[in-house]
């Protein structure tokens, strides 16, 4: 049995006539970094919060090392949660924040103490000890926050977007920090997020909800590289993937603008004879662009051209704005590839990275069964 099984599980909240979150099932297992990402309202904090007890499961059953807790309070249920504000007690210090859930559980004070100053030396917080939230940064904040339940030493911890409130470069650094301590503590983490980037970085698996609903489950590149779906495709991934709208007749490929590319056998092998009207996705990386006025070798394939509509200088890497195939498309490019507003380019497909969608389910044609 895996440390946390949900079997069925669905919430309803009074008055509604459709499920927040329906039908859902997924093994978690023990010391796995879990996150749980999707739109606003797709249930994904709802789905932490039955998890904590917190919202009642109206439907399925939940297990937690075994045990059935869909009755069972949140102080019994083995877990420690971070929440999206730092809820600090504004009239005590650092030291006392971290240890007063210790000793409302009637723990010697010994102890407490030997518990917050381990919390205090691996978080880096031995300067702060004395000081009150309001001296503090927002990081400082959320690791007193993190303290606070690492302390507990429980087998599971729930985080609900505990860096949203945090500017860019502190994200990034308290990424770092969490996924160090997931490490250090040998527990298991369900991590919500609506950061894409967040649940990429840091997670072993990534649950995919939209409207209630898991759409995919799985390892962050298993997703980046075989969406299931276009919603999927869509929302892992910065830039977005680049959509056209197609008309697939055998192995050619025919854009709305009239353009056209010939499929590789392999490829229209794997589209198991789908033809018609479809969605094309292509990621911005596996938009190969030969140059600035330059041409084509003359044994380049599928060899398309736009113009530069607008550009963004990232650093690493460059992004290039284009209109084809009646949308905008953007190409990511190494740094060294520059192109000004104007320039025509040329460019190709990647073959093997070309994903095709059903116009009205999503479904990605290339990766069924």
């Amino acid at each position: 049995m895996s440390f946390i099984e949900f079997k069925n599980v669905c919430k309803m909240y009074p008055g509604s006539k459709v499920n927040t979150v329906d039908n859902f099932n997924l093994n978690i297992e023990e010391k796995e970094f879990i996150a749980f990402v999707g739109p606003s309202g797709c249930g994904k904090s709802t789905t932490l919060r039955m998890m904590a007890g917190f919202e009642e499961i109206t439907g399925g059953e939940l297990y937690i090392d075994g045990k059935k807790v869909n009755d069972v309070a949140p102080r019994d249920r083995g877990i420690a949660m971070v929440f999206q504000n730092y809820a600090l007690y504004p009239h005590m210090t650092v030291e006392k924040n971290i240890g007063y859930g210790l000793k409302n559980m009637k723990m010697p004070a010994e102890e407490i103490k030997k518990k917050v100053d381990w919390a205090i030396h691996i978080l880096g917080l031995e300067e702060y000890r004395y000081r009150k939230p309001k001296n503090l940064s927002g990081g400082q904040r959320q690791r007193v926050a993190l303290g606070r339940a690492i302390v507990k030493n429980q087998k599971l911890f729930l985080m609900d977007e505990p860096l949203s409130n945090l500017d860019a470069k502190l994200r990034v650094s308290m990424r770092t920090e969490i996924s160090k301590l997931h490490r250090e503590l040998g527990a298991t983490t369900v991590y919500v997020t609506h950061d894409q980037v967040e649940a990429m970085t840091m997670a072993d698996r990534i649950v995919i909800m939209k409207d209630g609903i898991v759409q995919q489950v799985g390892k962050p590149m298993e997703l980046y590289d075989h969406p299931v779906n276009q919603f999927v495709a869509g929302f892992i991934g910065s830039p977005q993937m680049n959509f056209f709208d197609v008309d697939v007749n055998g192995n050619n490929v025919r854009f709305a603008d009239g353009s056209n590319i010939t499929l590789s056998a392999a490829t229209a092998e794997k589209l198991k004879g789908h033809q018609g009207m479809m969605t094309l996705g292509i990621r911005g990386e596996d938009i190969k662009v030969i140059g600035p006025d330059r041409k084509a070798d003359a044994d380049t394939e599928n060899v398309l051209t736009a113009v530069i509509t607008d550009t963004e200088v990232m650093g690493n890497e460059n992004n290039l704005y284009f209109s084809f195939g009646g949308c905008q498309a953007v190409a990511r490019v190494s740094k060294y590839e520059i192109a000004q507003i104007g320039d025509r380019i040329s460019f190709t497909f990647v073959p093997s990275k070309l994903h095709f969608f059903d116009k009205d389910t999503g479904i990605n044609f290339m990766e069924m069964e």
